[in-house]
Order: C-alpha cells, then sequence, then structure tokens
C-alpha cells in the first residue's frame, strides 16, 4: 500500500493548480483522489529563463552552487510569530540533522530507532523533497550540501525495479522543480530534465494516461497496489510539473504528453462533477465509487473548460457529499458509492477548505454569483474548524488520521433552511465552532487513531489565514505545532504516533519526507510575515513544492499548439 500522506487578485487570466493529497490531492473516504486548485494567475511576464535554460533544453550544469539567502529571525509582523516561525525552523534541523546523520542518502529517517528505510527509489528523497524548505528557511549549510549530492545524482534503478510515477513525479521531479525556481541553479534544471525525460515512457498507454510506474531501464510501463487500474489522483498528478518544465526547457514532449491526459478529462461529462476513483490505461472508469475531483492547468489553455469543471465539481461536492453532525454541528465531507453515503472523514480530506477558500478568493465576480461565493466560504471556513478541533478534541492535540462521523444532515439542506427562516442567530449551520468536547460528546470517533505527522490541516490553516486575515488560523497552527513538538519529538527526528486520546502517545517508527517538504513548510509559512512567497505569484504541488505563475510566450504557444 502507497504511504498516505495541496491566489491572486483577479486579472486578465486564471488558472486552476492540479494538486494532491498525501501531499496528495484530497482523499475522500479511503481512496487517493486527485484534486487541482483554483489559481488567479496574473499575467506576470516570464523572466527567470537564464543560462542552462532553452529551447534546446538544459545544458550541463555549471560547478557553481548558489546558496540561499541569509535567514531572517525578525520579520516585518509582531515578535511573537517570529519566534514561533524560529521554533518551526529549529524543528526541521532537527528533522534533518538526524536524517542525514543516519539515513542518508536512504529515503526516509525511522526516527525511534536511528535506522534508515527505502520506499521510493533509493535517491536520497528526503534531501530532494526538502530542498526548497531548506531555500525558504535560509538554510544555507544544508542547502549547499543538498546541492553537492544533487550534482552527482544519475536516477540508477536496478535492471528489475519498476519506479512509481506519481511519487516520484510529486517527490522528486516536483523538489528539483522547486529548488531551482526558487535558487535558479541550473543543476537543479539539469537534473529535473534528466528525471523528466526517464519519466516520459510512462505515458505509452492506449489512452495517454500515465501508468502506475515505469521502468527507467527499458521503458516498459507496471502496474501497482491496484492492479492494472490507474488511480484517478495518480494520473493526473503531473500537469504542474510537466508543463513547468516544459516551460523552463522548451521540450514540446513534456507539455504534449501532459495535455493529452486533460484532453481526455475535459472530454467528459461527470455526474454531478464526481468522477470515478479507478480508471482503466484505456480510460474507462472501472467503478462507481465518486470523490471530488477538480482539475485544470497550470497554463491559460483550456481556461473556460477548467474553470466550469471546478464550479460543477464544487457543487456536486457542496450538494452531495458534505453534511454536518445531529448536534455538534461538525461539517465534513464523505463519499458515495452507488448511491450509498458514507460518513468517513479522513485527515487527508483537510485540505478541502483551502480549496474552497483559494476558490472563493480567486474567482473572478463574472465567474462566481456572490450568494455562491458566500456558500464556498462558509464551507471552507466549517471544514477547516472541524479539521482542527478534530486535533483539539485530543488530550494529545494530535488528530485522527480518519474519522467516522456521526451524520446528521446534508449540509446544503441546512443551510438553505437557515436562509429560508431569516438567518437566525447570524452564523450558518456547520460554523457554530462550540468548541472541544469529551469522548462521547464528539459525534465521531476514531477508526484511525494514528497521527502520521501529515500536512493536510496545517495547509488549509495557511490558506485560511492568507485568504481572510484572521489570526485565530494561526494561533490553531501553532496549538497543533506545540502537539507535535510535545508528542513526535525523538533523539533523531520525529515520529508518528497513535493512542492520540491520551496522555501517553505511542511513537511508530516512521517519518515521512513529507513532514519535512510540506508540514514543516506550511507551519513556517503560516507564522512568516515576510511574505517573501505571496500567493499572487506561487503556487504549490501536490508535496508542497512552490512553483511561480507564468505566461506562454507567443513562441511556445505556436509550437505546442496552444490555443488559448
Amino acid at each position: 500500500m502507497l504511504p498516505l500522506h495541496h491566489y491572486p487578485e483577479p486579472a486578465k487570466t486564471f488558472s486552476l493548480r492540479k494538486t494532491l493529497c498525501s501531499g496528495r490531492g484530497i482523499v475522500i473516504s479511503g481512496i487517493f483522489t486527485t484534486i487541482l486548485l483554483i489559481w488567479l494567475v496574473a499575467p506576470v511576464p516570464y523572466d527567470r529563463l537564464k543560462e542552462g535554460m532553452g529551447v534546446g533544453g538544459a545544458k550541463a550544469p555549471s560547478t557553481h552552487i548558489r546558496p540561499p539567502p541569509a535567514h531572517k529571525p525578525a520579520g516585518n509582523g509582531s515578535a511573537i510569530w517570529d519566534t514561533r516561525k524560529g521554533e518551526v525552523r529549529a524543528a526541521f534541523v532537527h528533522a534533518y540533522s538526524g536524517y542525514m546523520k543516519h539515513a542518508f542518502p536512504s529515503d526516509e529517517l525511522l526516527p525511534k530507532s536511528g535506522g534508515k528505510t527505502n520506499k521510493y527509489n533509493s535517491w536520497g528523497m528526503t534531501t530532494i523533497d526538502s530542498m526548497d524548505t531548506m531555500w525558504i528557511m535560509g538554510l544555507n549549510e544544508q542547502f549547499t550540501q543538498a546541492m553537492e549530492y544533487v550534482a552527482t545524482l544519475n536516477f540508477t534503478t536496478e535492471p528489475q525495479y519498476y519506479t512509481p510515477f506519481f511519487e516520484t513525479v510529486i517527490r522528486y521531479l516536483g523538489g528539483l522543480l522547486s529548488a531551482h525556481a526558487v535558487s535558479q541553479d541550473p543543476i537543479l534544471l539539469a537534473r529535473a530534465d534528466d528525471l523528466g525525460k526517464l519519466l516520459l515512457p510512462a505515458f505509452n498507454t492506449p489512452s495517454g494516461l500515465p501508468a502506475y510506474s515505469v521502468n527507467l531501464r527499458s521503458g516498459k510501463t507496471g502496474s501497482g497496489w491496484a492492479g492494472d487500474a490507474l488511480l484517478f489522483s495518480e494520473f493526473t498528478s503531473c500537469q504542474l510539473e510537466y508543463k513547468y518544465l516544459a516551460k523552463i526547457t522548451g521540450r514540446k514532449e513534456y507539455y504534449t504528453a501532459a495535455e493529452r491526459v486533460m484532453e481526455l478529462l475535459y472530454k467528459l461529462d461527470p455526474k454531478d462533477g464526481l468522477f470515478a476513483t479507478r480508471w482503466s490505461t484505456e480510460g474507462k472508469p472501472l467503478d462507481s465509487k465518486y470523490r471530488m475531483q477538480i482539475f485544470g492547468t497550470l497554463d491559460a489553455h483550456g481556461l473556460s473548460l477548467s474553470a466550469l469543471f471546478h464550479l460543477k465539481s464544487i457543487e456536486g461536492v457542496i450538494n452531495t457529499l458534505l453534511y454536518t453532525t445531529p448536534s455538534r454541528e461538525l461539517l465534513y465531507v464523505g463519499s458515495t458509492s452507488g448511491g450509498n453515503a458514507a460518513h468517513t472523514l479522513e485527515h487527508l480530506a483537510c485540505f478541502l477548505p483551502g480549496i474552497l477558500a483559494l476558490g472563493a478568493h480567486a474567482i473572478p465576480a463574472s465567474l462566481l454569483a456572490e450568494k455562491t461565493r458566500e456558500h464556498h466560504r462558509w464551507a471552507a471556513a466549517g471544514l477547516a474548524y472541524t479539521c482542527y478541533v478534530s486535533y483539539a478534541d485530543q488530550r494529545s492535540g494530535l488528530g485522527p488520521d480518519e474519522l467516522q462521523m456521526v451524520p446528521g444532515a446534508k449540509w446544503v439542506d441546512s443551510v438553505r433552511k437557515w436562509e429560508r427562516g431569516g438567518r437566525s442567530g447570524g452564523v450558518p449551520p456547520g460554523l457554530r465552532e462550540a468548541g472541544t468536547k469529551p469522548d462521547g460528546q464528539r459525534e465521531y470517533w476514531g477508526n484511525g487513531k494514528s497521527y502520521l505527522l501529515r500536512p493536510e490541516t496545517v495547509e488549509s490553516l495557511y490558506v485560511m489565514w492568507k485568504t481572510t486575515g484572521d489570526v485565530k488560523w494561526r494561533e490553531r497552527g501553532y496549538e497543533i505545532f506545540s502537539a507535535i513538538e510535545r508528542h513526535t519529538r525523538t533523539p533523531y527526528g520525529y515520529a508518528s504516533v497513535n493512542n492520540l486520546d491520551s496522555d501517553t502517545v505511542y511513537q511508530i517508527d516512521d517519518m515521512p519526507s513529507f513532514f519535512l517538504a510540506e508540514t514543516l513548510k506550511y507551519l513556517y509559512l503560516l507564522f512568516d510575515d515576510d511574505n517573501a512567497y505571496p500567493i499572487e505569484k506561487w503556487v504549490f504541488n501536490t508535496e508542497a513544492h512552490p512553483l511561480p505563475v507564468f505566461e506562454w510566450t507567443p513562441w511556445e504557444k505556436k509550437a505546442y499548439k496552444i490555443t488559448a
């Protein structure tokens, strides 16, 4: 089984950002699914083409390694947030130092035993996955050391080994591209170009949907834990990376492969905007399990279709999948299979509030009516509170990986009734924030009683802070970080934990790379007042790797046959 693990002012163009929960797309009730966030992209001239980039592809890497900017312990905001930002930075240093001392160049650290493990390719995944975090945090020494390692990478694998496409794209390719985007070092571009080419045979399927895995030596494709089926979340999670790679290398094949996936999806007319979870390599749905799937592209091509599909999907989710519990009115998202609702809320679904908040923040009035925008904002706030309070309810302060909710009413029905009744009380259903509750009064129970260092809740808290300016989201993020420090820290790093609703949790010998790439990054940015990576100019991929917004130039539109 795969390890689990996501905004500019209105302007002339907008696009949909693809992302996935696990870092990984939103998983609604048990299966990985793909989410593409909405981004309104201001038409900023792309001025980042430097040496090593061009129409013919990346040049050989230079020997120059450019260090990140010096860390600034004090920002423009209050001292308390600077202090908290510094605490997150120190947590990263502790985790990464433990990894380097005890696990590098293996993929991940075993934080209880001080051991190491290889999950994906054995290429030093934690290093590649967290390089942009090092840069953002101003960790000069760690970034320079990582650059020296990247310069030696050749992505070799054993002859019989099949490289998982999805995880490699979001962690390795996304990590290299983002580290290049923030540092502009050509070594990183060269390595990203190398890896992008090696993964291209994954698209050699009847439909053009990328296979689960590819043998980097032979180019043959392979199946995964779902057999010959493809998961929607996995085959759509390549748009940002491959189209950005096409932008900075000038290689048409990168754009063509990614766009073929989108062309297939644009032709579909999904029921209520909800796509099936499992698909064949021929591009046919294989089940009747429906989750929220919102898709689009980083560029302007297909813009109108992307916007319409986003809005249709969101309306499908609001009308079909959102419920509140009977008394406490906790708002949550479930799923449906064969017309039957499942009332399970996964932690992975907890970046849905961020998606809703971004859409409400970014989509212009010409496409989104103000009343609908208001509903989306309400849904974002209510879902974000439920995700937060699932942490706050537990004695450890850490949230379970899965909750079985006590079903109440459909949220949309409750909202309509409340509006018809004159909006009594002023607070919409699902937003009443009744505070924490002891066990027995929570209106849910924990199916998965472990906290796996996941980022989805803190990602949504970050987005809620950025789109509302309400400091309560920052305070809630600090509560979660404090609980992480109390219960998950080990002598070597940070560990996943279980037995959450107790005074004594039990640590699990696992520290996923996404803890450094995502969880700590979003916490750091949540407490950062410098705003060095404004949401108007940067988007984050599935694994929280920031990439700059851009426009296609006239020659690119001609070469790639971009008509929009």
